[in-house]
């Protein structure tokens, strides 16, 4: 179990790295994460929905995801509340406090996915959460040390040196964890480090001196590594050229699935730019409405920051606008909720750039989608979302699916788009129809499928390079 000292220290980046090390030796190995709280998820062939780093560590081994590789999954919907996913299905809407109470049943739950991958797999590789030394999440917890105790798994605890502080980091954590839990740690890895390794020495030397536990590696900082990441947004860019496509993300309080973006932030033509709170949208050939989990407290909070009067001002000015899903949604006419879905029943006026409503409803639409755009492109994508979207009749479709379903609208002067599909910026077909369609002539892009393989193995071979492979797994490595 690879466990961290803070969020973003590194844990699911091991794991997915640590995956492809032992699927390369021919070891059957899946990931596992008890308990995640992310916004980016990902949709499994068998219609269920799992953090989508979970998804990327299944790739990393050679496997397709599956919902008991994360079988809790919290996606906030405010500072308070969070939507309940078991098993890949979403239940209900919780209070923290209530959650706290429920982890009784969640436990359960994690365990019934171990053990039936413990049935179909030699290697298991888990990630915790956060850190395990939050105190008062420690009563029982079902994420950290609360799991590896119950199972009896091995831990590693990883640190991220780039943030500084790295062996206060490291023995902090360990201090606060119980005798017991202590006896569970085999040993630390410290990421991101940047310079000359004998520097470092002395430093690691105090650091096994002082807690009898040994540093199992020092895995250097692999600059603009393209992965997708669990909740943050990475912002390193690819761009190389003078004149380039400029697309604006507003970052929403309750953005989600914003991995959408990726590969035009690794595209060489592509100027892309989150615009958070406060921030002054720039001039664009495009913006994008992402996706989000609260689709009307994020519209008033687009209108709050003058997101409304930028988009008329670039709409008349010829730019481009793109919605997905929640996204889509708020470029409509309304998005009504009736029953309380996201949050206080009512109806929130959209920005009426798309001749379409939405309603909202209990129950998520989960599946994964194959199609063509309405001006070329094909794609493989997902969609993940909550209620139906009512388009004007004679308003042209913008996704068409392999099955004969349509999604989305594209407004008359070919202007504004929206579309529930995740994932049509991926292949590269897709991307660079989108692309042209936005205003960047010639554009040619990779799939990201290919992009994510050859990171995956930049990865791994900076991991058995730099990690003591031999003592993590002894069995499948020669110490």
């Amino acid at each position: 179990m690879i466990q961290g000292t803070t969020s973003d220290a590194g844990k699911s980046v091991m794991v997915a790295g640590l995956c492809r090390c032992l699927h390369r030796r021919g070891i059957r190995v899946a990931p596992f994460k008890p308990q995640n709280m992310a916004l980016n998820s990902a949709v499994t062939s068998d219609r269920g929905e799992i953090g989508r780093a979970q998804a990327l560590q299944a790739q990393a081994a050679g496997i397709a995801p599956h919902v008991d590789m994360n079988p809790v999954l919290l996606k906030p919907s405010s500072d308070q509340r969070a939507q309940l996913i078991l098993q890949g299905r979403a239940l209900e809407h919780m209070e923290a406090t209530e959650f706290h109470d429920y982890k009784k049943v969640a436990m359960d739950t994690v365990l019934d996915s171990w053990r039936r991958l413990q049935i179909q797999y030699e290697a298991l590789l888990v990630e915790g959460a956060g850190s395990p030394a939050e105190i008062n999440l420690r009563e029982g917890d079902i994420a950290n040390m609360g799991f590896a105790e119950t199972v009896s798994c091995p831990v590693v605890i990883v640190a991220d040196i780039d943030r500084g502080g790295v062996f206060a980091h490291l023995v902090g954590t360990l201090e606060l964890l119980s005798p017991s839990e202590q006896d569970l740690v085999q040993g630390f890895i410290i990421n991101r480090f940047r310079g000359d390794i004998a520097l470092l020495q002395p430093g690691l030397d105090w650091l096994e001196a002082r807690t009898g536990k040994p540093v199992l590696g020092v895995v250097p900082y692999l600059h603009n590594l393209q992965l997708d990441a669990e909740d943050a947004i990475a912002t390193e860019q690819a761009c190389d050229t003078d004149e380039p496509l400029r697309v604006i993300v507003p970052v929403l309080p309750r953005i989600s699935n914003h991995t959408d973006f990726d590969p035009l932030r690794t595209h060489p033509g592509v100027d892309l730019q989150y615009i958070g709170e406060g921030e002054v949208p720039p001039p664009a050939d495009l913006v994008i409405i992402p996706g989000s989990k609260s689709v009307r407290a994020d519209v008033a909070w687009l209108r709050h920051n003058g997101w409304e009067k930028y988009l008329q001002r670039h709409v008349r000015y010829g730019g481009k606008v793109l919605g997905i899903c929640g996204g889509m949604q708020m470029l409509g006419a309304q998005v009504n909720d009736p029953q309380g879905v996201e949050g206080e029943a009512g109806t929130s006026i959209g920005f009426d750039l798309l001749p379409l409503s939405t309603t909202l409803a209990p129950g998520k639409t989960l599946r994964q989608v194959t199609g063509h755009l309405s001006d070329g492109g094909c794609f493989e994508g997902y969609e993940i979302h909550c209620g139906q979207t009512q388009v004007e009749p004679g308003t042209r479709a913008f996704v068409h699916f392999d099955d004969g379903r349509e999604d989305g609208a594209l407004s008359a002067d070919n202007q504004i788009a929206g579309t529930y599909t995740h994932g049509i910026f991926d292949q590269g077909e897709s991307c660079a129809a989108l692309l042209r369609w936005a205003g960047l002539e010639a554009a040619v892009t990779e799939d990201r499928e290919v992009l994510r393989e050859r990171e995956i193995d930049r990865l791994a071979d900076a991991l058995e390079q730099s990690l003591d492979l031999g003592a993590m797994f002894p069995q499948w490595f020669t110490p």
